[in-house]
């Protein structure tokens, strides 16, 4: 049985912040994904174990990524909240873990709630990917602000419970570009850095395939923020039905990596700086590949 970690015990303050200069110069970056719960939607991704993760994590770096998102509580479409304590006690070990063996390894933690951000912040993170921006939990901008740490904005029509019960839009590129005007104007109003935000249109969270199709068709729009543009598209079901032979069938997570490649490729194109992946290794060789025909000899 897993031993929970007493409220008592956690580091209350977060570390000075890392500079992570990557993340907003105009390389590529990398983000890989590991999942410490049981119920993600992609099988591969979860880690409910440190030394699991420890293993993971070590394919990852040997692949290439350039930083890593641990998530402690689900955002499938359909799933149900965690709580804080809970996520922590999912998150913290495979944080302390991970900090211990990689200690300048870059760490992002997938979170919602200020609680868990702060933890994971002193625990050794070095930045919170906020799937909410900064809408679901009053502290969080405060938490992030006093860290100065950098921070994904993402947008998301509803929660990960509701927001695939049929979203709508009138004009989806749009819409999330007014919601990125107001996120950006309500972390500046709370004393987070502009200079410190990452931008992430949220491909899949309250969208259909159509809505994500149109966001990477124009993707480029969201350049206008001057801030770097983070996508995840991996394994995603867009990617499972259009890859499918048939209207009425569905490619599972497992079937969707050429799909998530070409869909990877092309954002990185249109002028993504950051691809949140499940498979490091692969996506590494195919931008390799992709900027050596991209460069004259």
């Amino acid at each position: 049985m897993k031993k929970s970690i007493p409220l008592s015990v956690m580091a209350a303050e977060p570390s000075p912040a890392p500079d992570f200069p990557f993340l907003f110069n105009n390389r590529t970056w990398i983000m890989g994904v590991l999942n410490a719960t049981p119920d993600s939607f992609y099988a591969a991704s979860r880690t409910m174990a440190a030394e699991t993760a420890l293993r993971l994590a070590a394919d990852m770096v040997q692949e290439g990524a350039d930083i890593l998102d641990i998530g402690g509580e689900s955002t499938r479409p359909g799933s149900e909240e965690v709580p804080a304590a809970e996520e922590l006690n999912r998150i913290l070990p495979v944080i302390d873990a991970l900090h211990d063996r990689w200690p300048e390894l870059p760490l992002s933690v997938d979170t919602q709630k200020s609680d868990v951000a702060r933890q994971a912040l002193a625990h050794g993170a070095g930045l919170i990917n906020d799937i909410s921006a900064l809408h679901r939990d009053p502290q969080m901008a405060g938490v992030l602000a006093e860290a100065g740490c950098p921070v994904v904005l993402m947008h998301m029509r509803g929660t990960p419970k509701t927001m695939q019960q049929e979203p709508r839009y009138d004009d989806v590129v749009d819409d999330v570009k007014k919601f990125f005007d107001d996120r950006l104007a309500f972390a500046a109003d709370h004393g987070i850095r502009e200079g410190r935000i990452i931008l992430d249109p949220g491909i899949g969270f309250g969208k259909t395939v159509e809505h994500n199709l149109m966001i990477l068709r124009r993707l480029r729009e969201f350049l206008s923020f001057g801030r770097p543009l983070l996508i995840g598209v991996s394994r995603k079901s867009f990617i499972g039905r259009l890859s499918a032979t048939s209207s009425d069938h569905i490619l599972p997570p497992e079937e969707r990596l050429e799909g998530s490649l070409a869909a990877a490729l092309w954002a990185v194109q249109q002028g993504a700086r950051g691809v949140r992946v499940h498979d490091v290794g692969p996506t590494r060789r195919a931008l390799r590949l992709w900027n050596a025909i991209g460069t004259p000899s």
